[in-house]
C-alpha cells in the first residue's frame, strides 16, 4: 500500500506543479509582473511552505537543529540539485538584474545565517537570537519590496508571449488549486519515502540530513522543472531564489522568535557548501546564461555533497 500512495503522490506533485506554474503565468501577464518577480514572491514562498512548516515545529518543539538543519539542506539541494537539474532540462537565462541584485542578495544572506549561526560577533557559542532573526526579517521584508516595485510594468520576457491567456480568476484558482495538491502530493511522498527508508534500515540522521530536507524542496524541484518545461526559465531562477531567501531570511528570522537556534550538529562544511553553491551560479552565469553543462556541474557537486554524508553515516 506504501508504494501505491508513493505513486500516487508523484502524480499529484508532477499535475499539482503544472497547475501551479500556469497559474503563476497567468498573474505574470495580467499584473504585467515580471515572471522572475512571480517566481521569486508567489512560486518562491508557495512552494517553500513545507519548509515553513517543519523549521516553526521543530522551533516550537525545541528542536532547533531541525529548524536550521532543514534550511541549511534545503538550501543545498534547491541550487545544486534542482537549479542544476533544471538547466539540464532547459538552459537558465540570467539577467543583468539577477547578477547584480538577486544572487548577491542569495550570497549575502547564506554568509549572514554562516556568521550568525557562529556567533561571529562575540566569538562563543553557536545560534540564532531574537534579535538576529528581526534582522533577518527586515532583509526579507526589503526584499519583497523591491522585488515587487521593480517587477510591475516590467517588459515581459520572450518566453511568456506565447503563454495561454488565461482569466485572473483562472490564474489564481490554479495557483490555490495547483500549490494544495502540489503541497499535499509531495507531503505524503516523504512520508511514504521514510517509511520505507526505515524498513530498510537507514539512519534516522540520514533520514534527517537527507530525505526531510529534499523532501520539502519536491515542490521547488517540480515546479521548476515544470516551468523549464514550458520554456519559463526566469520563473524556474526566480522559484530557487525566492525560495532561498525566504528560507532564510522569513523561516529563520521568525523560528528564532520562538527560541535562539542552535545548530551544533551543522558544521561549517554544510554552510560552505550551501554558500559555495550561490557563489558556483554566479560563476557560471556570468555570460548571461547557465548552461546545460554549468547544471551537470551543480548537480554533480550536489552527488559529491551527498557522497561526502554517506561516508559520515558510514564512519
Amino acid at each position: 500500500m506504501t508504494y501505491v500512495i508513493l505513486i500516487i503522490a508523484l502524480l499529484a506533485i508532477i499535475y499539482g506543479a503544472n497547475w501551479f506554474v500556469d497559474g503563476a503565468v497567468g498573474v505574470a501577464r495580467k499584473l504585467k509582473i515580471s515572471d522572475f518577480v512571480i517566481g521569486a514572491v508567489v512560486v518562491g514562498i508557495g512552494t517553500s511552505l513545507p519548509e515553513m512548516i517543519v523549521s516553526l515545529k521543530g522551533a516550537f518543539d525545541g528542536n532547533s537543529s531541525v529548524a536550521i538543519g532543514n534550511v541549511v539542506g534545503s538550501n543545498i539541494f534547491n541550487v545544486l540539485a534542482i537549479l542544476g537539474l533544471t538547466a539540464v532540462v532547459s538552459p537558465i537565462v540570467i539577467t543583468r538584474e539577477n547578477r547584480k541584485k538577486d544572487l548577491p542578495l542569495c550570497l549575502l544572506l547564506s554568509l549572514l545565517l554562516t556568521l550568525l549561526a557562529f556567533n561571529f560577533w562575540v566569538g562563543e557559542g553557536r545560534g540564532l537570537s531574537r534579535i538576529d532573526g528581526l534582522v533577518l526579517l527586515a532583509i526579507f521584508a526589503w526584499f519583497l519590496y523591491t522585488s515587487l516595485k521593480d517587477g510591475k510594468n516590467a517588459p515581459q520576457p520572450e518566453e511568456l508571449a506565447d503563454a495561454k491567456d488565461i482569466p485572473l480568476w483562472k490564474s489564481l484558482v490554479l495557483i490555490g488549486v495547483g500549490l494544495t495538491v502540489l503541497i499535499t502530493g509531495c507531503t505524503h511522498f516523504v512520508d511514504c519515502a521514510i517509511e520505507i527508508a526505515k524498513m530498510l534500515g537507514v539512519s534516522d540522521a540520514f533520514i534527517s540530513i537527507t530525505l526531510i530536507a529534499c523532501g520539502t524542496s519536491l515542490p521547488e524541484l517540480a515546479a521548476s522543472l515544470a516551468a523549464a518545461a514550458k520554456k519559463n526559465t526566469q520563473l524556474a531562477l526566480g522559484n530557487i531564489v525566492g525560495s532561498n531567501i525566504f528560507n532564510i531570511a522569513l523561516i529563520l528570522g521568525t523560528s528564532s522568535q520562538v527560541l535562539t537556534l542552535h545548530s551544533p550538529n551543522i558544521n561549517l562544511v554544510d554552510y560552505g557548501v550551501m554558500t559555495g553553491a550561490v557563489v558556483l551560479t554566479m560563476l557560471l552565469g556570468t555570460k548571461g546564461k547557465l548552461s546545460r553543462v554549468g547544471g551537470a556541474l551543480l548537480f554533480a557537486c550536489f552527488v559529491a555533497y551527498n557522497a561526502y554524508l554517506i561516508s559520515l553515516q558510514i564512519a
